[in-house]
């Protein structure tokens, strides 16, 4: 996968506006948006913008990676 970050104007910690990765295949095809915020991370498929993609609170995402 590539990885790279939209806009970079985050500090050491994440702000209001949080930050956005996109993600490509290897083949350069754009696969969608990851969006951390400070409460959420909302994963946003192709074209979808943000706030309509699946969000999910951090407690969430810890739980799903803590079931192994």
């Amino acid at each position: 996968m590539n990885v790279s970050i939209q806009d970079f104007q985050v500090d050491m910690q994440l702000k209001n506006n949080g930050v956005e990765l996109e993600i490509r295949s290897p083949q350069n095809e754009h696969l969608g948006d990851l969006c951390i915020g400070r409460g959420t991370i909302e994963w946003c498929k192709g074209k979808t913008a943000r706030g309509n993609g699946i969000r999910k609170n951090w407690h969430d995402l810890i739980a799903f990676f803590e079931e192994g």
